[in-house]
């Protein structure tokens, strides 16, 4: 079995960081399909429907998070984890950082499309 190790721009999570981030995705899926039922059931106005992003987004950022092994939150705190949950180190250097972050900003990117996508298709 390979060990997961920390390499900037790539891999920032181990795996009990990315089942975290799964559940996340999980949650924020039950949170748009209640709140979508609960917004076609009462018959409210379809522009309702945008508030659907934020739990959408959230959902994706977790999935997206979990599936690349890299966390965005960490990356713009300078530090990983491939311990136990709740345990940190800082990442050594200023270029790796940046690579961090550059990832960190285009998996947010990602999210916020796919949020954007699915809330406009749910208004319409």
């Amino acid at each position: 079995m390979t060990e997961i190790k920390y390499m900037a721009g790539v891999c920032n999570i181990g795996p009990e960081e990315i089942k975290r981030r799964r559940n996340i995705g999980w949650l924020g899926l039950v949170i748009t399909l209640v709140l979508l039922a609960i917004l076609v059931a009462t018959g409210v106005n379809h522009w309702w429907r945008l508030f659907m992003f934020f739990p959408v987004t959230l959902s994706a950022s977790g999935f997206i998070q979990a599936a690349f092994g890299f966390c965005t939150g960490f990356a713009s705190k300078g530090v990983y984890n491939f311990g136990p949950t709740g345990g940190m180190e800082k990442v050594g250097d200023e270029a790796s950082k940046q690579k961090d972050k550059r990832k960190g900003t285009l998996l947010t990117l990602y999210a916020v499309c796919i949020g954007i996508v699915v809330t406009l298709l749910a208004v319409i």
